[in-house]
């Protein structure tokens, strides 16, 4: 072998070594587009947990549906909203997910309890309607 075609053979060698080593340096790191989409799932669910953001919450369930912690978190949320029917589907559906999960269960069990101890509204006889519909007495 002569000089120039050793030098050849080295320069397509180390082509071919440094194509290779860039596929496996790519196959090990994930895409650039996931690490941000990933932060920004961690941020999602940082504000859910800790400050109870229902947008955030969804977001963040839009990543890791079946995360019952998520779940638990909506669902705090969205007690703390007074919405406890949400609220209770919502715990059971991480129940059903963690279902040896105490927290979740004493949760629905107190949201039930809660339920279940308000009364009806009870409506007085001589209470005012504020409504154009003609009294009770005069319907047609």
């Amino acid at each position: 072998m002569s000089l120039p075609t050793t030098v050849a053979q080295a320069i397509v060698l180390a082509v071919l070594l440094g194509a290779n080593s860039l596929r496996v340096a790519e196959a090990a790191s994930p895409a650039p587009a996931a690490k941000p989409a990933a932060a920004a799932s961690n941020a999602r669910s940082e504000r859910c947990h800790v400050h109870a953001d229902i947008d955030a919450c969804y977001d963040a369930l839009r990543w890791s549906p079946s995360d019952p912690a998520l779940l638990g978190a909506l669902g705090d949320a969205l007690a703390r909203a007074n919405r406890p029917a949400d609220a209770l589907r919502t715990y059971r559906r991480a129940a059903a997910l963690a279902p040896s999960d105490r927290s979740i269960a004493a949760k629905i069990s107190a949201l039930e309890t809660k339920a279940s101890a308000k009364p009806a509204p009870v409506r007085v006889a001589n209470e005012k309607r504020y409504s154009n519909a003609a009294p009770e007495s005069q319907s047609h």
